[in-house]
């Protein structure tokens, strides 16, 4: 079992997090532990998003405090080099110190999707490493899983590394890793919604039958819910507006980053079994009155 939740009023979510209590897991801390991409291994389970920044200053500050090690941009609506004479992202976030994601993000159909990721190989000399997103309307942002699958099976035949951002259903998160995704990117909420993570048990259950990273993407709202992603057991979040729009941005960015480090050591360290009642932290007997 690869995941811990934690305690809540909901009976059906109690009883979910009571049976999942406390299996044996390796000693180890955020600062040691690690996790491959692509055949790479980071630290920092925190990925990050470019967009809804003031400017490219407070996004190089905001990162730079996240301590992520892989920033996803968004590549129809930044400058990656393809519009001469306009600031370059890329000025600011070196890919020599960051991973970059580029991501297909305002893509609604498997095409443009594919033909996006394909520039961003260009642009990017040779980069395979992609997050691909197919939505399926605009008010909701969530996506065309339909249109998903496609253009990810098309991806990677054409050679690319697919993370893919997809809804919270375990029958389909299946379904895009026997296709060839590297990691499957599960959303916690609507994209920007910031209402943190509305289904636990799907996103569980994804984490439990997954053989490739799962990591949480899209409406996480603060660093608690960062946290509970981490307990469930996600091999890291992915999120943008809730660092971009928070009033601090470089100061959430500083608290997120701590958050993924204390969900996942809690995850690793196995929390204590959920109890109806009371149960005293001393023990009673042996008392000398």
């Amino acid at each position: 079992m690869r995941g811990f939740g934690h305690s809540s009023p909901n009976p059906i979510s109690w009883l979910f997090y009571a049976s999942a209590y406390r299996t044996h897991m390796p000693t180890d801390t955020a600062a040691t532990d690690h996790f491959a991409i692509a055949g790479r291994e980071y630290h920092s389970r925190l990925l990050v998003g470019t967009g809804k920044y003031q400017d490219l200053d407070e996004t190089a500050r905001a990162i730079e405090a996240s301590g992520a090690e892989i920033v996803t941009i968004a590549v129809r609506r930044s400058n990656l080099g393809q519009t001469p004479g306009e600031p370059n992202i890329l000025d600011v976030l070196p890919p020599d110190r960051y991973t970059i994601l580029p991501n297909t993000a305002g893509c609604y159909d498997a095409e443009t999707a594919v033909r996006t990721c394909r520039l961003a190989r260009e642009l990017l000399d040779g980069h395979q490493l992609v997050k691909l997103e197919v939505l399926g309307d605009e008010k909701t942002l969530f996506p065309d899983v339909i249109a998903t699958l496609k253009a990810a099976e098309e991806l990677v035949k054409d050679g690319f590394q697919v993370m893919v951002y997809t809804n919270d259903d375990p029958i389909i998160a299946r379904h895009l890793e026997e296709i060839g995704c590297i990691a499957v990117m599960p959303l916690a909420a609507p994209i920007g919604s910031g209402l943190g993570i509305r289904n636990p048990l799907n996103i569980r259950t994804i984490v439990e039958n997954a053989r490739v990273p799962v990591l949480v993407d899209a409406g996480v709202g603060t660093a608690s819910d960062a946290a509970v992603a981490m307990e469930l057991g996600c091999d890291g979040v992915l999120m943008n507006t809730a660092i971009a729009a928070a009033r601090d941005p470089v100061l959430m960015a500083s608290a997120m980053r701590k958050a993924i480090e204390a969900g996942r050591e809690a995850y690793l360290a196995g929390r204590m079994a959920p109890k109806r009642f009371a149960s005293a932290s001393s023990p009673i007997e042996g008392l000398f009155f």
